[in-house]
């Protein structure tokens, strides 16, 4: 299998000791967001609170845990890819992570995330989202493996097991970008799965916001051919 399986390592200059309750002030130490990064977060916990009664976007837990299991669960992908500026988010959904990075990347030159999401009434939530805090962001309706969108990094949660998760995100893979793709503890057995039809890089990141979560990046990636 082409992928190092070594323990999962934590993110560099950041630590997973995460004091309880994680609210916006700890969001804020743990980030170092500044003023206006956090008012953007307001305005979007308060848009989803506010149209997730019409829509369903989420959970009624996910609200409740915003700050750590869901603004805090995006914002980590950042460490991983500092110098990255265009992002590929499949199955955008709610907005996580997103929505979220659009907001930490939101005034720095050449930055812009891509949405990808095939609902129609997600689509809308995420076009007002991006509409209202002036997002450097572009939703696209459709399925992610129907677009040939070149970025620095593409990433996914909650989408589909990676074998079938590398199928979406092979068109932005094939042109040059960076996977980032969160997991949970049956990580390796995907990974092991995914190698009956792909040979890639893998390496494997403790998550910062849940002890049991782990975030692969893949690199060289293609595909195993027949026979």
């Amino acid at each position: 299998m082409s992928a190092d399986l070594a323990p999962p390592e934590a993110p560099p200059e950041a630590s997973s000791a995460l004091a309880e309750p994680f609210d916006r002030a700890a969001f804020a130490a743990a980030s170092g967001a500044s003023g206006a990064q956090l008012a953007d977060l307001d305005r979007f916990l308060s848009l989803l609170t506010e149209r997730n009664a019409q829509l369903n976007l989420v959970g009624p837990s996910a609200l409740a845990a915003f700050w750590l299991r869901h603004a805090y669960d995006s914002a980590q992908l950042l460490v991983l890819a500092p110098e990255a500026l265009t992002w590929a988010d499949l199955g955008a959904g709610a907005g996580f992570p997103g929505l979220v990075l659009a907001i930490l990347l939101k005034g720095r030159a050449g930055a812009h995330v891509h949405l990808v999401e095939s609902t129609a009434k997600r689509c809308r939530f995420l076009e007002e989202a991006c509409a209202a805090l002036d997002l450097p962001a572009s939703v696209h309706n459709a399925r992610a493996e129907d677009l040939e969108l070149k970025v620095d990094v593409v990433t996914a949660r909650a989408v589909a097991p990676l074998v079938k998760l590398l199928g979406y995100a092979w068109p932005y893979l094939c042109r040059g970008a960076t996977g980032l793709f969160f997991k949970g503890q049956d990580v390796e057995a995907e990974l092991k799965a995914a190698t009956r039809c792909w040979k890639f890089h893998a390496r494997l990141i403790q998550s910062l916001s849940s002890p049991q979560g782990r975030i692969v990046q893949l690199k060289r990636i293609s595909r195993v051919r027949p026979g």
